[in-house]
């Protein structure tokens, strides 16, 4: 199965059309797209691709897919080109090798419910495998989250807001069961601006039009609590399995390490990479160099799967929790910039080259809880950073990001904000 996008300007294929027609006249470009639409190949459904943030996914409206959630998998897997265990590029379908490009989101109607609360669309995020044929809806994508309002605009699922400058567009995400908000321009007549030279997000070219993703009352979008296991800090017990020839671990032996276990927009493990640094080639790993990536590896996976246990969580599901990998800020571009926090992300066993916009916010929130590890870094003493008001900034290996992270006075984190951008990208239908 192949998901190949047709775009509606298909002018290209207009001679190639007459060709196989065998008409050189007549041929009107409503009529071309009909024969493809309605040729024997009946696999294609209605699909925007979108970008937001520092990812890129397809965004499909609910009412094109089957009703049973059962039947997406083969539908999603086409779409993306999945599974491809040779290469692992995805090149029969629209994903791009690496996980933040093997996205979907699902997009419909909010229920009469949630509509009294002042929701106005439902969605649902599934990271789909690129090597195996896993479709993951344990999570949400914040990067993807932020065009939701957009794209319930364009569909129709949404009114146009008409006579704003700005939207806010209210919705919830079925994956975590939480309320997002988005906040973007608008034109006179309530079409979606992307295009203003307002802001910049690490890791994409040029400015666009600001995008304002807000967390509504983040705190236990997984397991129910904001701290897991009651504790702002863990010590996990890690031991290699037999068939780890290469780890720095005997089968015999073991280890502790520190940990901080916090669920916020996503459940995120964080470990201090100087704990790390002590028995693994960190500086290697983070440098992307082969050896240290086969030794350390498994090693933060163990970390990962002791963490999902320790927060009631199916270890075996590698979109959640994440695992990242803290260190405080130490050379002067880190001093000059006001950097509060380093970051290093994994996204499905792999480094990601930005952060998770998840992630981040979890971060953001973990920052603000005093005993975490992030705590510590961000309020110690090696710390020249300057943290003003809410906001924290982290250094990512993509560059730097702010987010911010409000706090009731019963101790529960309210909102966690972050300002990301869009475009779109293409319309039309996909193959499958």
């Amino acid at each position: 199965m192949s998901g190949v996008f047709f775009l509606e300007c298909v002018q290209a294929a207009s001679t190639t059309f007459r060709r196989n027609t065998r008409r050189t006249t007549g041929i009107t470009l409503a009529a071309m797209q009909r024969h493809l639409y309605t040729s024997s190949n009946e696999n294609h459904i209605a699909a925007t691709f979108l970008r937001g943030g520092t990812s890129k996914g397809i965004f499909l409206n609910k009412s094109v897919l089957p009703a049973e959630r059962s039947e997406w998998q083969p539908i999603f897997l086409g779409i993306m080109g999945s599974p491809d265990p040779e290469y692992g590029r995805q090149l029969n379908g629209m994903g791009g090798g690496v996980s933040s490009l093997s996205k979907i989101m699902v997009v419909g109607s909010s229920s009469p419910e949630q509509k009294a609360r002042g929701i106005e669309v439902e969605y649902t995020f599934a990271q789909i495998g690129i090597r195996d044929s896993s479709i993951d809806y344990s999570g949400n994508c914040g990067n993807l989250s932020s065009m939701i309002g957009v794209f319930a605009i364009d569909e129709g699922i949404c009114p146009p807001p008409k006579g704003l400058e700005q939207a806010t567009i209210r919705s919830f995400n079925t994956n975590t069961q939480k309320v997002i908000d988005t906040t973007f321009p608008v034109s006179e007549v309530g079409i979606p601006i992307l295009d203003l030279p307002e802001a910049t997000v690490a890791g994409v070219p040029g400015k666009a039009s600001q995008i304002i993703l807000d967390f509504v009352n983040p705190g236990g979008a997984r397991t129910g609590k904001l701290l897991p296991s009651g504790n702002p800090t863990d010590i996990l017990t890690i031991r290699a399995l037999h068939s780890q020839t290469s780890s720095p671990l005997s089968p015999s032996s073991s280890r502790t390490v520190r940990v901080s276990l916090i669920d916020a927009t996503n459940p995120t493990v964080f470990v201090r990479y100087s704990e790390l640094d002590e028995f693994l080639p960190m500086e290697d790993y983070v440098n992307g160099k082969s050896p240290a990536t086969e030794e350390v590896s498994p090693i933060l996976e163990l970390i990962r799967q002791g963490g999902a246990k320790t927060m009631g969580l199916d270890p075996s599901a590698q979109a959640q929790p994440k695992i990242a990998i803290l260190s405080a800020p130490q050379n002067a571009d880190d001093i000059s910039h006001g950097v509060n926090i380093v970051i290093h992300a994994l996204s499905m066993g792999v480094l990601h080259k930005a952060v998770p916009m998840t992630v981040g916010l979890c971060l953001g929130v973990a920052s603000k809880i005093e005993g975490t590890l992030a705590w510590d870094i961000t309020q110690g003493l090696q710390n020249t950073g300057s943290s003003q008001d809410d906001l924290v900034r982290i250094r990512h290996p993509g560059g730097l990001v702010d987010v911010g992270a409000k706090f009731g006075d019963d101790g529960q984190v309210k909102s966690a904000k972050v300002v990301r951008t869009g475009r779109r990208l293409m319309k039309g239908v996909v193959w499958y």
